[in-house]
């Protein structure tokens, strides 16, 4: 019973998506109820994991699933980044006919193979956890039926997943045909031999992992699946997925094989500068915003990668403050994306910023302040996010990494400042409306103050992060 306690949150998320389905076939037009509920929903659970904060490192059904304090933290992040995604879309889903009770029930499905991902222990407990996301994701990325563009964006994020899960099966097999088991506690003591078919193993589950955060050479999909996606998937798709999978690789990695670090390390640290560059330089010339941001979230992720690669807690509790500031910058451009609307079109295009700030004065400088911070210029929180890596980067003396990181962040300004210029430089245009939903002026407020005053007390996330100890 007292273990059932420790699972109650994914329980009740569980619970929730069979009764919605219900509520939704026999009450009709119960859509926005639906969605309302399943906001409720993650609030609660936000309160239950919040309660989790003291408990001890606990292993449940024989070590397959684990509470400790990286998964507590992980899955706050996780559970707070869906409801505020679901408060800033609520007007998007309804003004662009999305607003379907399959919508949030989706949203809570991938939400809980997110949260089992991040709990795992064990291989097939975290495959299971991503397939239950991903499937979920396919359909979310071509909800929009009468969209073109969404429906073509699901196929191929549907086909292209499907392969990367394919190898990273394979990965596993291997893993489990030369180490006897699929615990990751239990691989540890079995691989000190170092065999090769592990090795392989490592870097076909890599390759899966890569794929999921869409980092180089894997993310052939972003660009046109953010593009392609309704608004309201795309945020999800930039934020939720990369804290699942980020907390997956600190497990797969650090615990069955830390010490086969000289095997996986080199692959992390091709991943890392790879994206970093083509996340920089890819961005330049794109016309598209949410094309923009994919591109975008390509170079952070090669930056929270970075910190990983160091093989050391410091590595790992930078990647998770970079991963939580990156969050919170995330759901300020999507806040501001979702206030470009006109005559009931949304506007996603860089040209519709031309001249934002002489009728828009307010959202103009939320979105300076945060793509000042995607940039990285002090002293806003996107700067001390890559402080962070560079420092535990810069402490394992892999110089090299921390001067690449650092020139594509000088090329990655290039592509923000001039939105930037853009938005305050260029000739006005027709004004946006402003009657937008409680929910997305509150969310825009508390991140841009968030991102803003975050340097007078810089240590309070990395406090928190500090706890959490791997090696």
């Amino acid at each position: 019973m007292e273990n059932l306690k420790l699972i109650l949150p994914e329980i009740l998320i569980s619970l929730s998506i069979m009764l919605f389905l219900i509520v939704g076939v026999f009450k009709k037009n119960s859509s926005t109820l639906v969605y309302n509920l399943s906001t409720l929903v993650l609030v609660i659970l936000l309160a239950l994991i919040f309660n989790f904060n003291t408990i001890p490192k606990t292993y449940l059904f024989a070590g397959s699933y684990i509470i400790d304090e990286m998964s507590t933290l992980m899955k706050f992040l996780l559970i707070g980044s869906g409801i505020f995604v679901m408060l800033t879309s609520y007007k998007y889903i309804q003004i662009t006919k999305i607003n379907k009770i399959e919508y949030p029930i989706l949203i809570l499905s991938s939400i809980l193979g997110m949260m089992v991902m991040i709990s795992s222990n064990d291989l097939i407990v975290f495959y299971m956890g991503l397939e239950l996301q991903s499937l979920a994701l396919y359909v979310l990325a071509s909800f929009n039926r009468d969209n073109l563009l969404s429906t073509e964006s699901g196929l191929k994020y549907f086909v292209l997943s499907a392969l990367s899960s394919g190898l990273l099966l394979y990965g596993c097999s291997l893993i489990y045909g030369f180490s006897e088991t699929t615990n990751f506690n239990q691989i540890f003591y079995n691989s000190s031999n170092e065999e090769y078919g592990i090795t392989f193993g490592i870097v076909f589950v890599l390759v899966g992992l890569a794929f999921k955060i869409s980092a180089v050479p894997f993310h052939m999909w972003a660009p046109d699946v953010y593009e392609g996606s309704p608004t309201s998937v795309t945020i999800f798709f930039a934020i939720l997925p990369k804290i699942a999978a980020l907390t997956v690789f600190i497990r797969f990695l650090y615990v069955p094989f830390a010490n086969l670090i000289d095997q996986w390390q080199i692959i992390l640290v091709f991943i890392s500068i790879a994206s970093m560059i083509f996340g920089a330089i890819a961005a330049i010339g794109q016309k598209s915003l949410k094309r923009l941001v994919a591109y975008s979230s390509i170079g952070h992720m090669g930056y929270a990668l970075a910190g990983l690669s160091t093989g050391t807690n410091q590595g790992i509790q930078s990647s998770i403050t970079y991963i939580s500031i990156y969050l919170v910058m995330n759901l300020a451009f999507f806040s501001c994306l979702f206030m470009l609307r006109r005559n009931e079109k949304y506007y996603e295009k860089i040209e519709d910023l031309s001249g934002l700030s002489k009728n828009h004065p307010i959202l103009s400088f939320s979105l300076m302040i945060v793509l000042f911070s995607l940039a990285g210029i002090p002293p806003l929180a996107g700067f001390f996010a890559k402080f962070y890596i560079f420092m535990s980067v810069i402490n394992q003396s892999m110089y090299y990494l921390a001067v690449i990181g650092l020139l594509s962040t000088v090329i990655a300004a290039f592509y923000y400042l001039r939105i930037i210029k853009i938005i305050y430089f260029d000739p006005q245009k027709e004004k946006f409306e402003t009657d937008h939903n409680i929910g997305l002026k509150f969310t825009l407020i508390l991140s841009t103050f968030f991102i803003l005053v975050y340097f007078i007390y810089p240590s309070g996330i990395t406090e928190i992060v500090s706890k959490i100890n791997i090696i």
